[in-house]
């Protein structure tokens, strides 16, 4: 062979190697960089206070990664380290991540947003429970400070009305939201609801903000299937309120009793001594007896205007009242009322 063709051989075989290289390397760059490296879709909770270790261990736990030697070549090359600083929170984890998107997403912080919804509940301890579900902050973090009469003071109510603060609907925040912080988060939409015009309703009645939270409780209460009727009972507690006569509400007493499984309250019921007993206390009770929602709020701001002074549920069990303005037909309906709830063997 001659040495032109030695020459020529050699320069082809060093191209097909470099290209063979290129090809290598290209294909490691595309796998650390440009390919999608993700088997599982969901979502990373990383805690306040963990460190490198733990959201490794996180992400290789939840099975998120195809390939888990690419994505920490490429977390070194990036420098994600154990030096850095983890960012608590949650992150969302989609098919479309590189190796290079995921780490910077995590060195970043930039955490996914969750939406918090929640509905009317009875008590601070359940509702610290659903929120818990749904936020870092745990249930006993929150139930604490709901029932801190200081901080409680802090954003205008105290431990019995604190709850009315609260208005159920969907709500988006970060996944690592302290206790302080949702209860600060909650107060802010609590007072962007209280517009000019819901103000000047509140002050035409002589309520504050919170005793329209409480009356609206108990108006929902009292109507939980069908918010159309729910102005017009608002419109009769608050003619009882005008004179001075007891609400005289069965939901009270049963939250005073603690058992709402209670379908029957009976005359032995209405002795219960308490607060919320608003058969032997006038006005309003402590606090809301539930988490009223918006409507109901507004259900009593612009209550209808009417002249009852009494209500019994109807004896179909359709779940709307029987309304009356003197005691003579509201007998008439209780007793039928009675019959009814005998009559299906309903007896507590």
């Amino acid at each position: 062979m001659s040495k032109r063709k030695k020459i020529v051989l050699i320069l082809l075989s060093t191209l097909v190697l470099a290209f063979a290289a290129g090809g290598v390397f290209g294909y490691k760059f595309y796998t650390l960089f440009r390919a999608s490296n993700i088997r599982t879709e969901g979502s990373l909770y990383v805690p306040t206070g963990a460190d490198y270790r733990q959201v490794l261990d996180s992400l290789f736990a939840g099975n998120f990664l195809k390939d888990t030697a690419s994505f920490l070549q490429t977390a070194k090359l990036k420098g994600f380290t154990a030096e850095d600083k983890i960012y608590p929170g949650r992150y969302k984890i989609t098919k479309n991540l590189t190796n290079a998107a995921l780490v910077n997403k995590l060195q970043a912080g930039m955490q996914d947003p969750v939406r918090v919804t929640f509905n009317s509940v009875r008590t601070k301890a359940a509702f610290a429970g659903k929120i818990a579900a749904k936020i870092e902050a745990d249930s006993l973090g929150i139930l604490l400070l709901l029932n801190d009469e200081v901080v409680c003071q802090d954003f205008g109510f105290d431990t019995a009305n604190i709850i009315g603060m609260f208005l159920p609907d969907t709500y988006e925040m970060y996944w690592n939201t302290s206790a302080r912080d949702f209860i600060t988060k909650m107060s802010k939409e609590y007072s962007k609801f209280w517009t000019n015009d819901r103000k000047v309703k509140a002050d035409s009645l002589s309520l504050t903000f919170q005793e329209v939270s409480v009356l609206a409780s108990v108006v929902q209460a009292e109507q939980l299937q069908f918010s159309k009727e729910r102005p017009t009972i608002a419109g009769l507690y608050l003619n009882r309120l005008k004179i001075d006569m007891p609400l005289q509400s069965d939901p009270t007493l049963i939250f005073a009793l603690g058992d709402f499984t209670k379908k029957r309250v009976l005359d032995a019921d209405k002795e219960v001594d308490s607060p919320y007993n608003t058969y032997k206390n006038t006005g309003l009770p402590p606090g809301p007896i539930l988490m009223p929602d918006k409507s109901s709020l507004d259900a009593v701001l612009d209550y209808e205007r009417n002249d009852y002074l009494f209500m019994c549920a109807k004896e179909d069990f359709s779940g709307f009242h029987n309304f009356a303005k003197d005691l003579s037909q509201h007998l008439i309906y209780a007793r039928k009322y009675q019959d009814a709830l005998n009559k299906a063997k309903i007896y507590k």
